[in-house]
Order: structure tokens, then C-alpha cells, then sequence
């Protein structure tokens, strides 16, 4: 089997991919994640994704590299991760009560071949009403700052929400595993046969 790679830093993808049960390693992309002018979500996270497999495939000539993009917007506005508590109270205020539609990007690139499947998931959270002391003890307490959206699905962030809407609950933390699993059935990965020792 070629070596996978995931082409992230971020200790989310790296555990959700780990459910897998696939030896993997990881490096860093070193990319520009700036939008361009006048690009939709869904062109941003495929372009990124795909340009965050794209850079790791001259040091990793013959590997599977998984390369992924996430951003989140409120009404077709893309927000992006908050970096400072002032920031991600404003993108909460914003979300309270609302839908926001996290877009993510995944890129399955074989280095081997040149090969890449790329897709965007889309993933519906709704939100409470939420109280300004409400949003400033959540962001006290979870600091989410490096997350798009201000959250952390995966751990008090689920008080945020109402109800949550998509195929796949992976892809909300940033990594869609059933649209992954999909791409590496057909370079001839299946996580079930690979694991299973006789």
C-alpha cells in the first residue's frame, strides 16, 4: 500500500483520520489560505484543498495525500477562524440564531499518478439564541479561536447548537471521513481489508 499522508496540522484531522485504523504521518502545507477576489466557498475549499496536497508531492513522490479546506458562512459570507476573542464573539453574535453552512474541501492527490478526486461537503448547524454572557463564557472556557466558526463541535460547542443537518458528522470537525473512505476504495484502500489481521 502507498504511504498516506495528510497534508494538515491540525490536531482535529489528524484524530479523525486516525478512526480509521490506516497508518498514517502528517506535514505541515505551507500555503497561502487567503480567498481571492470575488471566489464563492466552494471554489475556495476545492482550490485549497487541493493546493495543500499539491505541495507536499515533490518531497512525497509516491503517496496518497489527503489535502482538506473548511470555512463556514452565514448567509453566502464566508467567515474564517477568529484568531482573537474580540473576533469570535462578533462571528457567534452573528451566528445566534441562525443557520451557518460549513463548506469543506477534500482532495484525495495519488503523487504516484497525478491523480486527484476532489469534492466539498456541506454541514448545517443551527443555532440557539444565544446571550452575550453566554457566548463569552463559552469562548472563556473553550478559547476556539483557531476554529472556523468560534466552536468546537466536538466538545462544549454542542451547547450552541439546536440541530445539526448533513450526511457526515466528521465533516463539521473537518475531515469527511464516509466522502474520504469513498476516494481511497478507488485507489484500492479499504480501511476494513487493511486492518483486519488473520
Amino acid at each position: 500500500m502507498q504511504p498516506i499522508l495528510l497534508a494538515s496540522s491540525s490536531q482535529y484531522r489528524r484524530s479523525i483520520l486516525a478512526k480509521l485504523g490506516l497508518p498514517f504521518e502528517w506535514e505541515s502545507p505551507d500555503i497561502d489560505e487567503s480567498a481571492q477576489p470575488h471566489e464563492s466557498a466552494n471554489v475556495l475549499v476545492k482550490r485549497l484543498a487541493l493546493a495543500k496536497a499539491n505541495t507536499l508531492t515533490e518531497k512525497h513522490p509516491n503517496a496518497l495525500i489527503i489535502g482538506s479546506d473548511q470555512v463556514a458562512t452565514i448567509n453566502n459570507k464566508i467567515i474564517g477562524k477568529p484568531l482573537t476573542h474580540e473576533r469570535a464573539f462578533e462571528q457567534l453574535r452573528s451566528a445566534s440564531g441562525c443557520e451557518v453552512i460549513f463548506k469543506t474541501g477534500l482532495c484525495l492527490l495519488n503523487s504516484g499518478t497525478g491523480h486527484s478526486q476532489i469534492a466539498v461537503e456541506s454541514f448545517s448547524v443551527f443555532f440557539r439564541d444565544l446571550s452575550d454572557d453566554q457566548i463569552n463564557r463559552y469562548l472563556l472556557l473553550e478559547k476556539p479561536y483557531d476554529c472556523a466558526g468560534s466552536f468546537k463541535a466536538e466538545g462544549l460547542g454542542i451547547c450552541l447548537f439546536n440541530k445539526l443537518r448533513g450526511d457526515d458528522p466528521n465533516t463539521l470537525i473537518g475531515l469527511p471521513l464516509i466522502g474520504l473512505v469513498k476516494m481511497l476504495a478507488k485507489e484500492g484502500v479499504d480501511p476494513l481489508a487493511t486492518t483486519i489481521s488473520t
